[in-house]
């Protein structure tokens, strides 16, 4: 037992264990995280002055008044000068650590006159981003492998914090963000801001950012909000303004080429290659990557009564989901193309063979 604790005293001291070993918050990229640290910092070496200075009294008179030393008990009470000290002492602290954290706190929620205005939705297990004065609309998933997360490929730097699409921002320039949920409670937190708050259904929390060194920065729900809970990354990318000027100007065309698709008619081939994406992206958490489901949690999709039954059926669960159920509605998560590859591909692989399809505009027509 000796030795097993000596071998793991060792390995604990060794230069390897010790090179990640952080206990305290990161500076940030914000000026209100720079604050948020410094603060944290005053705070935290008034207490280690306190400490010091209570246990130091209280260790020497132990020792230098011991029973063995002969000390005598002195018996008094009401001793008003006492009273006074240990009541002026604490006052005089909490006052001196209130008044820089009420300038902190008050600059942390002053949301008004932002440059850009952006939704922030959680749903399970992705965001929504809404850029209010841009017209610009999308959702955000955990983009990495599977073959990851299941041990059959090495991990990246980025393990479960990178996304397919990350949220794009300007240098220099306040951002408001309005956090709200769609399903359940979550919390969409970046460290390197100093932003964490919780998104709840009908809600709507408030926050802000403004960011000056261009960059990609990463954080997590922080919320436990269902299986996926650690699938849920955020990715913020700070560009600077003429890119982000670009990357809107993008964003709009993307919008506009999406709506365009959806007015054409594609092949049953076309749309199970799209599907199968699609499904891999949005469905196989739950469903499972062969359709088999999780026994007891979540159904099968092979050989369902929906993906095997009426079309229409098929389409109305998919774009509505199913109330009192983990079944999402996608009809605004997914666009009308993935929404009609998706059926076709659920009805046509995963152990289905029904061969019929749907277009883009029987999801429109729907």
């Amino acid at each position: 037992m000796t030795k097993a604790l000596l071998a793991l005293g060792l390995s604990l001291a060794g230069s390897s264990a010790m090179a990640d070993w952080q206990v305290n918050l990161n500076r940030g990229v914000t000026e209100i995280s720079n604050a948020v640290f410094d603060l944290h910092m005053l705070i935290f070496w008034i207490c280690v002055v306190i400490g010091v200075g209570v246990f130091g009294v209280m260790f020497y008179s132990i020792f230098m008044h011991r029973k063995s030393k002969g000390a005598q008990a002195a018996h008094f009470h009401e001793n008003t000068t006492v009273e006074v000290v240990w009541t002026v002492i604490p006052f005089l602290i909490l006052i001196g650590m209130a008044i820089p954290a009420t300038g902190t706190l008050m600059d942390m929620y002053d949301t008004s006159e932002a440059d850009v205005d952006i939704q922030v939705t959680g749903y399970q297990w992705k965001w929504r981003y809404q850029y209010l004065d841009e017209d610009i609309d999308f959702f955000s998933n955990m983009s990495t492998p599977r073959e990851e997360i299941y041990n059959e490929a090495g991990k990246n730097p980025n393990y479960l914090l990178e996304v397919d699409n990350p949220l794009v921002i300007p240098a220099g320039k306040k951002v408001r963000f309005l956090i709200t949920a769609n399903d359940v409670i979550h919390s969409w937190w970046v460290p390197h801001f100093a932003v964490k708050k919780d998104a709840i259904p009908g809600f709507i929390n408030e926050s802000w950012v403004r960011v000056d060194e261009p960059g990609v920065y990463r954080g997590q729900c922080t919320e436990l909000c269902g299986k996926d809970h650690g699938f849920m990354p955020v990715v913020v990318e700070v560009k600077p303004q003429a890119e982000y000027e670009a990357w809107v100007a993008a964003q709009k065309a993307k919008q506009a080429a999406l709506a365009d698709a959806a007015s054409q008619s594609y092949s049953i081939d076309e749309l199970i290659a799209t599907g199968e994406g699609v499904y891999q992206r949005v469905c196989a958490a739950c469903h499972a990557p062969n359709g088999g489901g999780v026994p007891g949690a979540f159904p099968a999709i092979t050989g369902s009564a929906i993906a095997t039954g009426p079309i229409a059926d098929h389409i109305n669960i998919v774009a509505n989901g199913k109330s009192g159920t983990a079944m999402q509605a996608f009809k605004e998560q997914l666009s009308a193309v993935d929404l009609a590859a998706v059926v076709t591909y659920q009805r046509n692989r995963l152990g289905n063979a029904v061969g019929d399809f749907v277009n883009p505009s029987d999801i429109q027509n729907y």
